[in-house]
């Protein structure tokens, strides 16, 4: 072999790569620690998404993870608060609405959100106070958090428990799914009635606002015209209540669900209401 040939071959191929012998004395440390932070980055932010790049959530790329929060909490509905102006959410679990209407165990309407937010409000005020650790951001920029009251007690816990909110599986992969179990063989909060899982009833809301007429839906006459109040209950009877019933105050029309107001108790028996009882 021309040995003197060889080098020289080999003499502007050395010259072209000096760029890749540079790399490869880069210290070896910094290309393992930009590894290890790539991969940190895919395995917290986009394996909780189910795999789906475009659910990912950017917020939790962009916003620093913050610490833990702890004060006194004010209740904004049944499964958010806000410690120190920062409006917290709790992590797994879903209440009813603040307007969200529930059946009872009667067949009769109640706002289980609101009922919702006031037990949740007592709850926390036996023992102050709250104390949340942040899981994540969620798309609407609030802080997501596991919360306890300052005697330990987990806040989603006793909600699901006492039939104040749902185990919500999209984000909880079933946490609480035994306690709710219980709640139900318990008939306890809104189990003893019917309502819709607040997931659900949201979906529904804003359906509605999509296709919303602006012609006002038919038979939805004014109570100071027609106030004899035509309601379903949670067995699908319709039954109609007239003024000074036992039931009539509390009795609240949804015409989205089918129910009407009549102004005869005539009207209301041709349309196949019967009277209540009482």
């Amino acid at each position: 072999m021309d040995k003197s040939r060889y080098d020289d071959r080999s003499s502007p191929w050395r010259k072209r790569t000096g760029a890749g012998r540079r790399w490869a004395s880069a210290p070896m440390r910094l290309v393992f620690l930009t590894v290890v932070a790539a991969s940190a980055l895919v395995t917290q932010f986009v394996m909780p998404n189910s795999g789906s790049l475009s659910q990912i959530n950017l917020q939790n790329v962009i916003k620093p993870r913050p610490v833990a929060i702890a004060g006194v909490a004010s209740v904004i509905d049944g499964d958010t608060i806000e410690i120190h102006g920062q409006r917290i959410r709790f992590n797994g679990i879903d209440a009813p609405e603040s307007a969200q209407q529930c059946d009872d165990a009667n067949g009769f309407h109640y706002l289980c959100g609101a009922k919702s937010a006031a037990a949740l409000d007592a709850f926390l005020a036996a023992s102050r106070p709250t104390q949340c650790t942040f899981v994540s951001w969620d798309r609407y920029g609030r802080y997501v958090g596991n919360c306890r009251r300052a005697d330990g007690a987990s806040v989603a816990a006793w909600m699901i428990q006492n039939g104040q909110a749902l185990d919500w599986p999209k984000y909880s992969q079933g946490a609480y799914a035994m306690l709710q179990e219980k709640a139900k063989a318990a008939r306890v909060g809104i189990w003893a009635g019917t309502f819709e899982a607040p997931w659900d009833w949201r979906a529904e809301r804003r359906a509605d606002n999509e296709q919303r007429s602006t012609i006002a839906p038919l038979l939805a006459a004014s109570p100071s015209a027609c106030n004899i109040k035509g309601n379903i209950n949670a067995r699908g009877e319709h039954i109609y209540h007239m003024p000074g019933q036992e039931y009539y105050d509390r009795t609240v029309i949804t015409t989205s669900k089918g129910e009407r107001w009549f102004c005869s108790a005539e009207e209301a028996v041709a349309a196949g209401w019967r009277k209540a009882k009482r």
